[in-house]
């Protein structure tokens, strides 16, 4: 059965309020090397691609799966997600959490809303003798700069038929923000969609997400019957 409209939802800023994956690279580094600071002003220039710099990042860490567990779990997720994503889903809509953060705290924080068995795609942070290594399993085949190519779930999405809103607020939403049918912005990545001339809603937290999700769903239902033929 064809889904008619996709929610492609990124975690780090916009699902949780906090970037959480940047909080935990920050906490476990054991040095903060002289290039660090390098490496990040590339990366927000964009001359640097985010899985280049997780690798980086990950090669500065030092933690147990124990303790990134403790340090993650004082995070929370938006309290409006868990309605907004059982709406859409009742409606016969899709929610896919996008993230290019790492699975283990995506994964975690949401099945503490109550959110387990929503799909989801995210890096993976394989933990060794108190090192991570990071691996990559969504790049895909889009820029090869991210390390979850955003882009290729949206191209993935309509190749099933379905119209695509993307929800984010940063730099890993930019290749997904110039394919989607719509665009829900907040933080740099409203400013960047402003300024690329890409339509796009402001929000604040995901009760506005799901106010404009059922302002969707009546308009569709309004919709003549035969405009999809």
């Amino acid at each position: 059965m064809t889904v008619r409209h996709a929610w492609l939802c990124d975690f780090d800023g916009t699902i949780a309020p906090r970037d959480i994956g940047a909080e935990f690279m920050r906490r476990f580094a054991t040095t903060h090397a002289p290039e660090w600071e390098s490496m990040l002003e590339r990366w927000r220039l964009g001359t640097l691609g985010s899985r280049e710099l997780a690798e980086f990042e990950c090669a500065q860490v030092r933690v147990t799966p124990r303790e990134a567990l403790e340090f993650i779990r004082q995070y929370e997720i938006d309290p409006h997600f868990a309605g907004f994503a059982r709406e859409a889903i009742a409606r016969g809509e899709q929610v896919l959490v996008v993230s290019d953060g790492f699975e283990f705290y995506v994964a975690d924080r949401l099945a503490a809303a109550g959110l387990a068995d929503l799909p989801r795609a995210a890096n993976r942070l394989r933990f060794e003798s108190g090192s991570v290594v990071p691996e990559f399993p969504f790049a895909g085949r889009g820029c090869g700069r991210c390390g979850n190519c955003k882009g290729e779930h949206v191209r993935e999405a309509r190749a099933r038929g379905s119209r695509v809103t993307l929800v984010g607020d940063g730099f890993s939403d930019r290749c997904a923000a110039r394919l989607a049918d719509r665009v829900l912005a907040r933080g740099s990545l409203a400013a960047w969609c402003a300024a690329e001339g890409i339509a796009a809603e402001p929000f604040a937290d995901f009760a506005d997400v799901a106010r404009f999700g059922r302002r969707l769903a009546e308009e569709s239902a309004g919709a003549s019957p035969h405009a999809d033929r």
